[in-house]
């Protein structure tokens, strides 16, 4: 509204300025004619004349300051202006939707990784259990192969005079049952016919030798303590007659000098009548103690001759 106000005054001003001249000539014309007092000479009407040119040039500067300022304003200018937001909000939606499509295309690209990462997870995962199991039977092969080298050696040093798990010293091969089975023991009776079973007896301990070898092997189950529980059966007994000691080959005990002291002792008349060796840090021979045949359970020591 106010546009179209500016607009017409503009369109009449110089309409107005015309107007104006024409009028202030033609009564300075007519005075002229009629040779009034208010302008005596001619140069009273070149002055004139003068104002009047000079008021229509500052007519015609107005006009042309004004119209130049509407053309300004034109609708075409703003119609310019609008053009340039529109192509530039096209070229913002434009890039817009590259960002768009950019986030999506990484997203997509987070997601395949995170997909392969799992994968690689559970095969990683995979991986480790085998990795566990082949350790579980490497650990396994070689406690096979220590028990081999085991065997091997103990082969080696009988040359082969001995059974597998058979410790040889002189002429003889022992059996020690708690490095074959360390959990089971067994009465005095029930032991020596694991022995027998074997083709062996129960131990037979008849010189310094086998007394010493004897008691170090027992040494290395037992420890330096002295509780007979952790003994061992030998082949020794006075079940026939109390006092009188008599080898399971039938020799009898002349010399008393393995057993501990106050042993055999029968304590409280409870029928100790089989012999028990154990390792005594104090004094390695004298290891012997008397125990119950039936009653006490303990490991055993079997013996038989070498190959």
């Amino acid at each position: 509204m106010g546009s179209t106000r500016s607009t017409a005054v503009m369109e009449n001003l110089p309409r107005q300025a015309n107007d104006w001249a024409g009028k202030h000539f033609r009564i300075t014309y007519e005075k002229f004619e009629q040779g009034g007092s208010m302008f005596p000479n001619n140069r009273l009407i070149i002055l004139g004349l003068g104002l009047l040119n000079a008021v229509l040039l500052i007519a015609a500067v107005v006009i042309g300051i004004n119209c130049a300022k509407v053309k300004e304003g034109s609708p075409q200018a703003s119609h310019s202006a609008a053009t340039q937001l529109i192509n530039e909000l096209s070229y913002l939606r434009s890039n817009h939707s590259d960002v768009m499509e950019a986030a999506e295309e990484a997203k997509r690209a987070l997601e395949s990784a995170l997909n392969k990462h799992a994968q690689l997870k559970v095969q990683i995962e995979q991986q480790k259990n085998r990795s566990d199991g082949y350790q579980r039977q490497l650990v396994a092969l070689q406690a096979e192969k220590t028990k081999l080298q085991s065997n091997v050696s103990a082969l080696e040093g009988t040359c082969g005079r001995c059974l597998p798990r058979w410790t040889l010293l002189n002429s003889s091969c022992y059996f020690f049952s708690y490095f074959e089975a360390n959990t089971v023991q067994k009465n005095w009776l029930d032991s020596r016919a694991d022995c027998i079973s074997r083709g062996a007896d129960l131990v037979v301990i008849d010189n310094p030798g086998e007394q010493e070898f004897v008691s170090n092997i027992v040494r290395n189950f037992m420890g330096d303590g002295h509780q007979w529980t952790k003994g061992s059966w030998i082949g020794i007994t006075d079940t026939l007659t109390e006092g009188t000691w008599v080898w399971i080959n039938n020799v009898t005990e002349v010399e008393q000098r393995y057993w501990m002291d106050g042993e055999p002792n029968n304590s409280g008349g409870n029928g100790e009548d089989c012999g028990i060796v154990i390792y005594s840090s104090s004094n390695p021979w004298k290891t012997w103690f008397d125990g119950q045949c039936q009653k006490h359970k303990l490991h055993w020591i079997c013996e038989m001759p070498s190959k």
